[in-house]
Formats: structure tokens, sequence, C-alpha cells
């Protein structure tokens, strides 16, 4: 198995090619759909059409010279696209149920944080994620890339992993990317969360750990994520929220299902080193004692 069929692929083609294959007044007319696709991704053929001053039979044209089989499986691309490129205030915006007042969007909220903890598990394949853990403890060095807000998943994980004496390096800022890749082989395993439109420092990072060959991870919510592009394996974790704040629910319980995985794979050892926690746990001076 090549390296790229370890990932599943999204269905959408690559747009890159399918936009440089139309002609140059075809490309500007698609342009704003790709800019905005947020605006588009409810309108039928013939109001995007509209929209846009053309006819319906020349944008059907335009979305299968991109690739798509169909209109409806455009539209569906773009509805990936919205929610990649959804900003906070896109999400402020479009949320709402029936019920506005402040309880209203409290139970809004926790039921988002269910769809997507439900999601998480209807996708997650198990023994992907125990071929992980189970790589982690067979590679030199783990390097976790996060930056931003993923960056308190980023510490989680760091944490949790040191209990079990892991190698794992984590790196947040530019700086520390650049130079803990720049080590990388084909021993070691990289781990990068990002998610919607991808963090430059992790995904610029990411490119570079792969292309020196070592097996590379991401954590993110979108195939259309450019950490796709990098990656042996792509876990998807969603992030939607009706709030201005995307939901870090799922990506949390991804991670806390990794670490339950690593536990399990040195079961022995695992427990070793927890009888040891437990002693501090009863005796360390860290806890406070009535």
């Amino acid at each position: 198995m090549t390296r790229s069929s370890k990932v599943p692929q999204a269905p959408a083609p690559n747009l890159a090619e399918g936009i440089a294959r139309l002609s140059a007044k075809r490309q500007e007319i698609i342009r704003p759909i790709l800019e905005q696709p947020r605006d588009f991704v409810l309108l039928s053929v013939r109001a995007m059409a509209k929209h846009l001053k053309t006819d319906p039979a020349t944008i059907v044209r335009i979305v299968r010279g991109l690739g798509f089989g169909s209109y409806r499986e455009f539209q569906r691309h773009l509805h990936s696209l919205s929610i990649a490129f959804a900003t906070s205030l896109d999400t402020m915006q479009t949320a709402g149920g029936k019920d506005s007042s402040i309880p209203g969007h409290i139970r809004e909220s926790l039921e988002q944080d269910l769809k997507n903890l439900q999601a998480l598990k209807n996708s997650l394949d198990a023994r992907r994620l125990t071929a992980v853990a189970k790589r982690l403890y067979a590679a030199r060095r783990i390097l976790l890339l996060a930056g931003d807000l993923a960056t308190t998943l980023a510490y989680f994980f760091d944490y949790q992993a040191s209990v079990l004496g892991l190698p794992l390096f984590s790196a947040t800022s530019s700086g520390r990317i650049t130079h803990l890749v720049r080590n990388v082989s084909s021993k070691d395993v990289v781990i990068a969360i990002s998610f919607r439109r991808g963090l430059r420092q992790t995904v610029e990072g990411l490119a570079q750990a792969h292309s020196r060959g070592a097996h590379c991870v991401g954590i993110t919510d979108t195939f259309l994520s450019p950490l796709a592009r990098h990656c042996d394996e792509l876990f998807l974790a969603p992030v939607e929220s009706p709030s201005f704040a995307a939901s870090y629910a799922a990506p949390m319980s991804l991670l806390s299902a990794l670490l339950a995985a690593c536990g399990e794979v040195r079961r022995p050892r695992t427990l070793a080193l927890m009888k040891q926690v437990a002693e501090e746990q009863r005796k360390g001076f860290r806890w406070w004692a009535s």
C-alpha cells in the first residue's frame, strides 16, 4: 500500500486543476462561488445562474469542467467548503433555532456538541486508531504540531502522553515547528492538529515532515483541509458550533480515545506506571490534605 492510499480521500476532484482547465471567462464566472461558498450553497442551478448573470447550461458545463459528475455533487462540495472557510461571524449569524433566548442558545450549543460526538463515533475506525497507538510506541520521536486554539489540545495530549512515558515533543509556534521538523526521519511520527482552513505554521510543518519521510497523522474536521494532502492517516472530528467559538468536544474525545488505546497497547507497562501514579496521588505533596 502506498503512503497516499492510507488516507481516505475526499470525493471532490482537485479544484485547482479543474479551474486551470476552464477558459478565462468561465474562471471569472465561478470565482465568486469559490470565494463565498456560503452565499451559493443553497441555490438551485437556475438561481445561481441568475445571480451570476449567466444561464443554467453554462453553470452545468462549468461544474462538469471542474470534474464534478453533477450539480448536486458540486453543491455538496460547496457545503463542505462553506464549513471549512466559516468564520466566527458566519457561525454566529447562521445559528439560532426557534428559541432565540440565552437558555435556548445554551441548549443548542449542547445539542451541537452531541451531534459532533455522534458524528465522530459513527466515522471513527477503531482499528486505524489502534494502529496509530502502536506506532507511537515504536517511534523514535513523536512530534505534535498545533497552534492558536488547537494549542489547548496539544497541551492536553502532551501532558497525558508524558504520564505514559512516550517520547513526545509538542510545537505550537512557527519557530519551534520549523526547528523540530528539520530533523525528523522515517523513524518518527508527526501528529498535526488544525481545523477549517488550516493554520499555516501547522500545515507547512506537516508538509516538511512528510517530505522527510516521517509518518504523518492529521486531525482536522474536513477532507478539504490542507492537512489531508500531507498525511498517511487522517482523522476527522467536527468542530461545528452555533456560537462564535468552535467546539472542541469531538477533537478532545478523539484524543482521549487515542490515549485509551495507548494505555491498552502495553497494558502491563501502563498498570506498573499507574501504581506509581496512585502512590503519588495518595501521598504526594501536590494534593490538598484536609
